[in-house]
């Protein structure tokens, strides 16, 4: 069959468009995981390890990149790095793409907890902010990218 052949043209497109949206939308699962890519695994795995307070799950070269993951309740968090790519800009949560992570607390009381564990680690990070929808509390990795950890309201 061609490709300018009238069975594949607009018609037969717009009637499967039309029988897929009829069908009911497949649930969404929860997260599986993240991958950020970072400048430097040298930097950021020590870093990601003191944060998590484990090591890597899985620490592979693949060839086109390196990734090494860590496991982070039922979510692995994957760090990426790319060869060649180690002098990218900066990162910019205002630039279309990733905004920042964020990591589940249970309590607003243990995000004060947290906050004392970056601090000592060496971390930087605001004020825990209040909102009517949670509280959060945020600094940045080595690359800095936004990370967060929130604890919903209620």
């Amino acid at each position: 069959m061609s490709t300018t052949d009238s069975r594949m043209t607009g018609t037969m497109s717009e009637s499967m468009t039309e029988s897929a949206t009829d069908l009911p939308p497949p649930t969404l699962g929860p997260l599986t995981h993240v991958a950020l890519t970072v400048r430097d695994l040298s930097v950021s795995v020590p870093w990601y390890e003191r944060l998590v307070g484990s090591g890597p799950v899985l620490d592979e070269d693949t060839g086109p990149f390196h990734h090494v993951v860590f496991a982070v309740g039922g979510t692995l968090l994957g760090l990426h790095l790319f060869p060649g790519d180690e002098g990218a800009d900066e990162f910019d949560p205002r630039r279309p793409g990733l905004d920042h992570v964020a990591f589940l607390s249970p309590d607003r009381a243990t995000l004060d907890a947290w906050r004392d564990r970056l601090t000592g680690l060496g971390i930087v990070t605001g004020e825990v902010v209040d909102a009517h929808y949670g509280s959060g509390l945020a600094f940045k990795d080595p690359d800095g990218l936004a990370l967060e950890i929130f604890a919903a309201a209620g």
